[in-house]
């Protein structure tokens, strides 16, 4: 991160996202104080106000950012309100969403596909009817191949995650990732995807890096959430060749939003992702999570882990141990 100003846009959303994002962004600037940071709003909130819950230039601002930290955004059951990170995925071309989970004996990346599938926003509402197309393009299914294969060759294997046995549209993808793997020369498999969720929470030792679209993706990376803890411990990275955008995988929580309940650990580990894969500062990102572990080894927790700090406690505490972390 040398050589020139790096600019982050501080995206806090809805929620709690006003609550664990600065907690987040307060880390990154005690690691690099020459980061320039600026607040972009988007959301239900701004939707509620003023009518739009992002806008073309609300696109330009964060298009132009070398990375955004993004809180979490609610998405309400409205035909009228379109999803706010949907169109951010896809008009920035984050093609690929990256959902690390980790524990004692494995350590798992799911890449899910985030730019089309059953999330390409293609839909229609009819007086009976109710129409979502599925597309799955070749150029999509070969550049997310791409991009699981380049993690798969620095680790062990490559799964492939699918539904081949009933739907066409996922023999193209899981033949196109096989085509790839192939000429790659990474050792994969491929697996049903229903098989898949129950074999991951039953086995995780035996996955590594998987690859699947994007419904399926975010389905089994919420199901293998459950072995690191929760939604509420997790990052992830949507990454395209020019833009990068990391968030917490938790919701907005409404019903606790103000409330200092919130746990920013899956805050911390975005801010983190950030700095390891758009920055190249594993350093910085190993800091991050030391700090963490520090803190849940002290008994320093939220009270979702059974703990009895509040988010802005546990953002004090998390910043102290960095401080004495940088000091070492």
């Amino acid at each position: 991160m040398e050589g020139r100003t790096v600019r982050i846009a501080v995206v806090e959303g809805d929620g709690i996202g006003h609550e664990v994002i600065p907690v987040a962004r307060d880390a990154l600037a005690l690691l690099h104080p020459e980061i320039e940071f600026f607040p972009v709003e988007v959301g239900y909130g701004r939707w509620e106000r003023t009518g739009d819950a992002v806008t073309d230039d609300t696109i330009r601002e964060l298009a132009s950012a070398d990375a955004i930290l993004f809180g979490a955004v609610t998405t309400p059951p409205s035909p009228d309100y379109k999803s706010v990170i949907v169109r951010i995925r896809k008009e920035l071309d984050l093609y690929a969403n990256l959902r690390p989970v980790w524990g004692k004996n494995f350590n798992i990346l799911i890449v899910r596909e985030n730019t089309e599938g059953l999330y390409s926003g293609v839909e229609k509402i009819e007086k009976d009817s109710a129409c979502t197309i599925r597309c799955i393009t070749r150029k999509g299914s070969e550049r997310i191949a791409r991009c699981a294969c380049a993690f798969a060759r620095s680790r062990r294997s490559l799964t492939i995650g699918h539904k081949a046995n009933v739907l066409k549209s996922d023999v193209f993808f899981r033949d196109i990732c096989i085509s790839e793997a192939r000429k790659e020369e990474v050792s994969w498999k491929d697996s049903y995807i229903d098989a898949l969720c129950l074999d991951i929470l039953q086995h995780p030792e035996r996955y590594d890096v998987i690859v699947t679209t994007n419904l399926f993706g975010d389905i089994l990376s919420d199901v293998a959430a459950y072995l690191a803890g929760g939604l509420g411990m997790l990052p992830s990275g949507n990454i395209g060749d020019t833009q990068a955008l990391f968030e917490p995988v938790h919701g907005s929580a409404p019903d606790i939003a103000g409330k200092n309940l919130a746990n920013p650990i899956a805050a911390l580990r975005s801010a983190a992702m950030l700095l390891e894969h758009r920055a190249g500062d594993t350093e910085g990102a190993r800091k991050i999570e030391e700090a963490i572990q520090r803190l849940l080894s002290r008994d320093v927790r939220t009270r979702d882990l059974g703990g009895r700090y509040g988010t802005r406690e546990f953002g004090t505490e998390m910043l102290r141990e960095l401080e004495s972390i940088n000091r070492e």
